[in-house]
């Protein structure tokens, strides 16, 4: 009923710039929070950074300065700017959104949802 959709990701040299996108469709009544999180081979998925409906932000400590993370809630997108990028930000890049929706005419449930992921390359 609901997908994230993500687009942006792929290679890059070191100290360039990429942009993300994730675009939630379907039959959403609300989005929360929605984030970018990022694996890469070999280690656990970890949060990139996060923005709550109201647009408050969290970023991993390592990433404060390089990345910024916006919404635009009318198109329900999350955009991860990824800025001065290093090798070690190699991953593939996944969108995660908490989105309430609606279930036949009356029902609606929140769930958790994340998108198919982007690869993110760095090369030195």
């Amino acid at each position: 009923q609901v997908q994230l959709v993500e687009s942006g990701g792929g290679l890059v040299q070191a100290g360039g710039s990429l942009r993300l996108s994730c675009a939630a469709i379907g039959s959403i009544v609300s989005i929360n929070a929605m984030g970018w999180y990022r694996q890469a081979p070999g280690k656990q998925r970890e949060l990139v950074a996060a923005i709550t409906s109201g647009g408050s932000t969290n970023y991993a400590d390592s990433d404060e300065n390089r990345f910024t993370i916006s919404r635009d809630n009318a198109k329900n997108t999350v955009y991860l700017q990824m800025n001065s990028l290093k090798p070690e930000d190699t991953a593939v890049y996944y969108c995660n959104a908490e989105i309430t929706i609606l279930i036949g005419l009356t029902t609606i449930r929140t769930n958790n949802y994340w998108g198919q992921g982007t690869q993110v390359t760095v090369s030195s």
